[in-house]
């Protein structure tokens, strides 16, 4: 959620238009696609058990603290930097950043419940195409969802920070409400995509729509999981 640096690709016409979303979405799909190389490389290596064992041992406080701020270093320098080698270094970090704190996850799902991660996947894909064609079917501006993201990504983590520290679950209905909220961002960064991005973001536009697509995989793989067993 980054500031632009040049006037917003909406207003330079339907060829540039075009032009910028097509480089985000093809930079997007190649971040999902190196996303899943590299979990499927991790696992098919054994390095996932390697690991997943001492990340689950560890208080998940301090590796969801020490997440946050190395994505948000990535997404700092994936909107401000103007090299394109920069920008390109930012979202290799981010998705390599992402891809290691999912291993914990998904290889506890992969042993509770085979195949909850592949359909948790089907599920993200096809929230994720709904809610693009309803960004680009309306046209609307959804930056009025702003607020009730930031309020909504402190609540969340307020809550994970106290069921951490007096060890208590968050059930279903947390994944539910999550899945909801990964929903909204999606929502909000395709529309920042169509109305708010220059022409030469389309690097940290991509990461953006990346960061609401795993955040929305993570939660529909908790849920399935639970579901499953």
């Amino acid at each position: 959620m980054g500031r632009t640096v040049t006037r917003p690709v909406q207003v330079r016409g339907l060829d540039a238009q075009a032009v910028f979303l097509g480089r985000t979405y093809g930079h997007l799909f190649g971040a999902a696609l190196l996303f899943v190389l590299l979990e499927v490389w991790l696992f098919e290596s054994g390095l996932a058990q390697a690991i997943a064992r001492p990340l689950l041992r560890v208080n998940w406080l301090f590796v969801l603290g020490a997440y946050m701020i190395l994505a948000w270093i990535a997404s700092h320098f994936a909107h401000t930097l103007r090299s394109r080698t920069g920008q390109y270094a930012a979202l290799l970090a981010y998705i390599v950043i992402k891809a290691v704190i999912f291993v914990p996850l998904l290889y506890v799902a992969d042993r509770a419940a085979p195949g909850v991660i592949a359909s948790a996947g089907a599920a993200a894909v096809l929230g994720f195409a709904a809610l693009t064609a309803v960004a680009f079917i309306t046209r609307r501006d959804f930056s009025f969802l702003r607020p009730f993201l930031i309020w909504g990504a402190l609540v969340a983590l307020g809550l994970i920070v106290v069921s951490l520290l007096f060890g208590f679950r968050l059930g279903p209905l947390f994944s539910v409400a999550m899945v909801g909220y990964a929903g909204a961002a999606i929502l909000y960064d395709t529309s920042k995509v169509i109305h708010r991005y220059g022409a030469d973001r389309y690097i940290s536009a991509a990461l953006e729509l990346f960061a609401s697509v795993a955040l929305m995989l993570w939660y529909l793989v908790r849920l399935f999981t639970h579901r499953s067993r």
